[in-house]
């Protein structure tokens, strides 16, 4: 009996070893580091951590990368522990799908901004929009409002004195030329350029699609609050900000490396902001 209770003293101790491996935001990786699984859109989120995966090796863990091509499942993921952190959205969109969803997700570290830009589709030029042109905007909340203050900010409508971030259709003021606007998924306005005369694009999905924020016809201002309240973060899910995979994780996205990467491969559609 005895000897029993000492095997299975000793099954549990190495159970309780191989769980204390595994803390700080994953397992263990093959080659014994701690992990810690990231999700992230493709461009320039995913590549970004790419670069530092190579610097997490250094502070001892293997960074996982989960690719996703929504800005919903990220968060849904991220919510019921399937990733330890993702990193693909603005913080006014992660605050609003917190409202919207009932998710406890938050900021561990604002890392970049990408400005929004209006692209050509039929009509090459804004002077050359006609009454009643398409223009494609995202559909979700904060970033169809994010597209309409971009086309009031180059003069092609006018928004409700105070809706800002909370702008929708409903709150176009005025509206002279009659534009209509087509919404959709963010991820599918660049791909209806041929369709529409125009189409409000967020910057990484312009960046997949092989939109340059040269060639866009009408760029978001960095002054102001943009920059604050579109600053793109790693998420994490409340209660984990800390934690020491978290941790090394932003210290190597706010590395010199990933600096200089961010800046020689973006060209200004994307900002680091450290």
């Amino acid at each position: 009996m005895k000897k029993r209770f000492l095997v299975l003293a000793l099954a549990l101790a190495l159970v309780l070893a191989l769980t204390a491996c595994g803390g700080n935001g994953g397992g263990s990786g093959s080659d014994g580091n701690k992990t810690v699984t990231v999700g992230a859109t493709p461009a320039p989120h995913a590549a970004i951590l790419e670069v530092a995966e190579k610097l997490m090796e250094a502070e001892g863990y293997t960074l996982v990368i989960k690719e996703f091509d929504d800005y919903v499942a990220p968060n849904t993921s991220l919510e019921d522990g399937s990733l330890d952190a993702n990193y693909f959205q603005h913080i006014t969109y992660m605050e609003g799908f917190n409202a919207e969803r009932g998710t406890h997700l938050v900021n561990a570290a604002g890392i970049h901004y990408e400005p929004l830009g209006l692209y050509a589709g039929m009509t090459a030029s804004v002077a050359d929009l006609p009454d009643g042109a398409k223009i494609a905007v995202p559909n979700d909340a904060t970033n169809e409002a994010r597209a309409l203050l971009l086309l009031e900010q180059e003069g092609l409508i006018k928004l409700k004195d105070g809706v800002s971030l909370s702008a929708t259709k409903s709150d176009v003021e005025e509206n002279p030329h009659n534009f209509e606007f087509v919404e959709m998924e963010a991820r599918l306005t660049p791909t209806v350029l041929q369709d529409v005369d125009m189409a409000v694009v967020n910057g990484n999905y312009a960046i997949d699609a092989g939109l340059k924020i040269a060639d866009a016809l009408a760029v978001e201002s960095a002054e102001g609050d943009a920059a604050e309240a579109y600053v793109n973060v790693v998420a994490v899910k409340e209660g984990n900000e800390n934690s020491e995979g978290i941790q090394a994780l932003i210290k190597c996205l706010k590395s010199d490396e990933v600096k200089s990467f961010i800046e020689e491969t973006y060209e200004g559609a994307v900002v680091p902001l450290f």
